[in-house]
């Protein structure tokens, strides 16, 4: 929440405390004058307003306050101790109207006075509490605050319990004194309803019982977002007028980080229309799908060992069953033997998750770690690029060697170079052409760990 909300729950709050310490003092004032337990039973519920209006005060002050070591779910919770706090107050005072009340009807013993300012003072009241339980509703509803819905609930109340009030009063001027304790009993009685609301909801909300639908809501909005396969988990608590969010989603297992991380923050973004306060965090989980290809799932089965990504991956399927052959590079110690059995285990699970395999090869490697950042060694190298160019310029096929570049890590050699040969050969004889001197490059040069070839066309007409 921004600056300007705070200061606005804040100053709401203290017109509150203003009010009813008005209210509370004149009630206070003609009740004893005029020996009135309906008004007085009015001072103790403005009093009892007053109370909780500074409790409010308090509570919107400390609630808004960021989250720290201690609170890491900040300190929205103080609204809603406050509210549980206000609805005990509300509560004994209501024990009191009502034991006085029964007492004074038992009895009849009560003298009550309906005065010009018996009747003033309710009427005051009632134009009071009608204004103030309207802005501080708009409040409330505008910045979900519990400790200010409690407050404009107080004072709404206090409407009904004040023409309650004022209808005694009219009976007592006419005679009828006994009609001035049931006034106050009625009074207690809309109380306690009002009580009991706001105490269910109130302790709803200190365990952490999420409001109707909005968990649903949730739940339907993360689905909506391309790229979400299911929500495995979520849960939801309330801290004052902040939701706190916690989903587990299921992504594909072969979609790339970059990807994954893009839905993450649109789910986040998605979920902020829901809710206008909203802390949540996405956990994101790798599931397979019905739709995977087989590529993805050899891949997968391969990188779930903790191997590199095979590479040279093919996949052939004839009368039925599948042809798979790949390189996978094991780690550098690792024994033939124990290269094997690694190997050995991939292929199981692959003929366990994949029906109709017929065969799987797999090509050990070792696996070499970078050594660092190579060296750009073309020009030392000259003696070497031009036994390379000479040796790929004796297929007649190809027109020109140029651009050949050499990188050294350590004592292996990485080289490029550019292939030139007629535009009008077809792409076929093209890879042809390119897997034979490739062949011949590695048989004559045994120190170059990887040669690659780029053909480039020519038009010779």
């Amino acid at each position: 929440m921004d600056a300007s909300g705070i200061r606005e729950k804040k100053s709401i709050a203290l017109s509150s405390v203003i009010a009813g310490l008005a209210l509370t003092g004149m009630k206070l004032i003609v009740g004893l004058s005029t020996n009135s337990l309906g008004i007085l039973s009015e001072a103790a519920h403005s009093g009892l307003d007053l109370l909780a209006a500074l409790i409010t005060y308090i509570a919107v002050s400390v609630s808004d306050k960021p989250a720290d070591k201690d609170h890491q779910y900040g300190h929205g919770k103080m609204e809603n101790i406050s509210a549980l706090f206000e609805t005990i107050l509300l509560i004994v005072t209501c024990g009191w109207i009502i034991w006085e009340g029964v007492g004074r009807l038992i009895a009849r013993s009560a003298h009550v006075e309906a005065t010009i300012w018996s009747f003033g003072v309710v009427v005051v009241s009632i134009a009071v509490d009608f204004s103030r339980s309207r802005a501080l509703k708009r409040v409330a509803n505008k910045y979900k605050s519990q400790a200010l819905e409690a407050d404009a609930l107080h004072f709404s109340s206090d409407i009904w319990s004040s023409l309650t009030v004022l209808a005694g009063l009219v009976f007592v001027s006419f005679g009828y004194i006994s009609f001035d304790a049931v006034a106050a009993l009625a009074v207690a009685v809309m109380v306690l309803g009002v009580s009991y609301r706001l105490g269910r909801r109130t302790i709803d909300a200190l365990m952490d019982r999420v409001p109707d639908g909005l968990a649903q809501q949730i739940e339907e909005k993360i689905k909506s977002v391309d790229g979400v396969q299911e929500v495995r988990l979520l849960r939801v608590r309330m801290s004052g007028s902040k939701a706190f969010v916690d989903a587990t989603v299921g992504l594909r297992r072969t979609m790339p980080f970059a990807l994954a991380h893009h839905v993450v923050d649109e789910i986040e973004r998605t979920i902020q229309g829901v809710h206008p306060e909203v802390d949540m965090t996405v956990h994101p989980e790798p599931m397979q799908t019905e739709d995977e290809s087989i590529l993805d799932r050899v891949r997968m089965i391969v990188i779930e060992k903790g191997l590199p990504p095979p590479h040279n991956l093919e996949v052939h399927r004839s009368g039925g069953g599948y042809f798979i052959d790949f390189d996978v590079e094991y780690k550098k110690g690792n024994t033939f033997v124990q290269a094997h059995a690694l190997a050995s285990k991939i292929e199981e699970q692959i003929r366990r998750e994949i029906p109709s395999v017929e065969k799987v090869t797999i090509h050990l490697e070792e696996y070499l770690a970078d050594p660092g950042e190579p060296m750009h060694a073309t020009r030392d190298e000259r003696a070497l690029c031009a036994a390379i160019e000479k040796l790929v310029l004796r297929d007649r096929r190809i027109l020109a060697c140029t651009d050949i570049s050499v990188l050294r890590h350590a004592s292996d050699y990485h080289i490029t170079l550019t292939c030139r040969m007629d535009s009008a050969r077809t792409l076929e004889e093209v890879h042809q052409i390119i897997a034979e001197v490739e062949t011949k490059l590695y048989q004559v040069f045994g120190q170059v760990r990887r040669f690659t070839l780029h053909a480039e066309p020519v038009d010779q007409r």
